[in-house]
């Protein structure tokens, strides 16, 4: 009888839900943040909180079209999950549902994932709400209308064609593939995992240097589909390797995998992974972009400005990559720098607090249009909690 006991107890304890202290204090404090937020929003408004500039404290707001949208209820469908308001859950629907027009629209441009996933996919996923499916599974086919066969990508932004002189591919559209992947899986197209796949592999095939940093952006020949460069777009220079655009690729193929089991995309997953954070500064937030002026400190310049934002995303894709992987040490590397990550990201020196209503201070969007410098940013908010609940719900290592 006493062994039977022992079993339970050692079960019970395995089996345990794990995270450490700061987690909770972190939701909590997110929670509280988004009240504030929601305070400010004037009822029955359309518009959805973007980004808070520096040295103000009034929210930046954007329609649904914006590529930001399905951020702002995204997060909070992941906070209703954490504690079960229902005043969130209403707000959550509220805002998705100012999303419902983009899967009646043409498509505007790669980020139908971002919105659509992000919003009515976390809904979807915590109410099984029939109508959150039926808006998914639209998306995903207007999504698929910029898929290039000849090319063997979507098309990121047709408003940019000529611009660029071709078909562009951006590495942030590697995210939107969960739409496709998932869409495939439930009802959708079963073609649409083919593009999703595809999508991956041409990807990962042109989008990379030889030391597996990224391009932001790669042209094709849009009627023979070859490569033609690879350039910067947000980046600091065509050659550089881009935070927040090096942090899609981690999260990217780690999806990919998650989603195909295909052993390349693990593979590449940790390449890409590992020339991040061996160039990481030491207290894992990167710099804007790893090659931009004023890293490390120089006499008399101030420091390039900081990402929170490719940190929340990296941290939240290692916290996936560290159950994939099969070595020991590399399990235990990526699990324990997504930790180090988050707790960063949960003291005072990256966390809003009284400074404004956003949850993480110190994200860059777009540096060399001179936006969002040194900003609170809603996708930082959101991939922060996304990846506050992986580790809340994790078992450790």
């Amino acid at each position: 009888m006493k062994f039977l006991l022992s079993i339970l107890l050692i079960t019970a304890l395995s089996s345990k839900v794990w995270a450490p202290a700061f987690v909770d204090k972190s939701l909590n404090y997110a929670a509280k943040q988004v009240e504030k937020t929601l305070a400010l929003i004037p009822d029955n408004t359309k518009d959805i909180p973007r980004n808070i500039n520096q040295g103000s404290t009034k929210w930046r707001f954007v329609n649904f079209r914006d590529w930001t949208s399905g951020f702002w209820p995204g997060t909070l469908w992941y906070l209703y999950e954490y504690n079960h308001d229902s005043k969130l859950k209403t707000e959550a629907d509220r805002f998705s549902r100012l999303l419902t027009p983009l899967s009646n629209e043409p498509a505007f441009d790669h980020d139908l994932g971002f919105q659509i996933f992000c919003s009515f996919g976390n809904g979807y996923r915590i109410t099984k709400n029939p109508e959150y499916k039926k808006i998914i599974l639209k998306t995903a086919d207007v999504l698929a209308t910029l898929y290039n066969p000849k090319v063997g990508t979507i098309l990121s932004w047709p408003r940019e064609v000529k611009k660029f002189g071709g078909h562009n591919t951006i590495i942030d559209n590697m995210i939107n593939l969960e739409l496709l992947f998932w869409a495939s899986k439930n009802g959708g197209n079963k073609k649409l995992y083919d593009i999703a796949v595809k999508h991956a592999e041409t990807t990962m095939h042109n989008h990379f240097r030889p030391d597996f940093t990224s391009y932001h952006v790669v042209v094709y020949d849009t009627l023979t589909g070859k490569k033609r460069s690879g350039v910067t777009h947000q980046g600091y220079a065509d050659n550089s390797m881009w935070a927040r655009g090096q942090s899609w690729a981690i999260y990217g193929f780690t999806m990919c995998f998650k989603e195909t089991k295909k052993p390349e995309f693990l593979d590449f997953a940790q390449k890409v992974t590992d020339v991040y954070l061996k160039n990481l500064p030491a207290d894992l937030i990167p710099y804007w972009d790893f090659n931009a002026p004023n890293i490390p400190n120089a006499p008399n310049i101030p420091n390039a400005p900081r990402d929170a934002s490719a940190a929340a995303v990296t941290a939240s894709a290692l916290l996936d990559l560290s159950t994939f992987v099969k070595d020991p040490a590399k399990k235990t590397l990526y699990f324990e720098k997504a930790k180090a990550m988050l707790a960063e990201l949960s003291t005072p020196r990256y966390q809003s607090g009284a400074t404004n209503s956003a949850i993480l201070l110190h994200s860059t969007g777009h540096h060399p249009n001179g936006t969002e410098i040194d900003a609170s940013i809603n996708y930082a908010d959101y991939y922060y909690v996304e990846a506050l609940m992986k580790l809340k719900k994790s078992k450790g290592h």
